[in-house]
């Protein structure tokens, strides 16, 4: 049986600390006291109390993803007001936006929300999103432990 309090595989004994009953090794005995065997409160320990602790599922969440921003969205954005005959202000103005957001927008140094992103697609009649394309498992030799960085560096032949 494993210790609840460290964790190794011993011999463990019933033991009470600071009220909580728990199995623990000979060596962790010292941090609580003891329970006789002929104490009338019956122990029960199925598991390991690392086993009982409720842990979150981990949600995955590139996997819903079926779209992503171009790579030239900032360009993009500034040739399609451009062509329109808007300024920084007019737009900002038409979507909601001050300028200051428009510019770091069109320079490259802020990155659109997506509903950002759909105001400006309706503004200025233009596609930012695409959709994306799955990428297929490279080989990665004799370890399963799935890709590294390794995996994707071009090698000089």
């Amino acid at each position: 049986m494993e210790c609840e309090l460290c964790g190794i595989e011993c011999d463990c004994r019933p033991a009470n600390i600071d009220g909580v009953k728990m199995m623990l090794c000979p060596k962790c005995m010292r941090h609580g006291q003891r329970i006789d065997t002929h104490d009338k409160t019956p122990i029960s320990v199925k598991k390991p109390m690392l086993d009982r602790i409720k842990r979150p599922k981990v949600k995955d969440v590139y996997r819903d993803m079926e779209k992503e921003l171009v790579l030239d969205w900032n360009e993009l954005i500034k040739k399609a007001r451009e062509k329109k005959g808007l300024s920084r202000e007019e737009l900002g103005f038409k979507i909601g936006e001050r300028t200051v957001t428009i510019s770091k927008i069109e320079n490259g140094d802020l990155r659109p929300s997506d509903k950002m992103i759909e105001k400006l697609e309706k503004e200025l009649e233009i596609t930012l999103f695409e959709k994306v394309s799955d990428i297929s498992k490279i080989p990665s030799g004799s370890h399963s432990r799935g890709l590294t960085l390794g995996d994707f560096i071009k090698k000089e032949e």
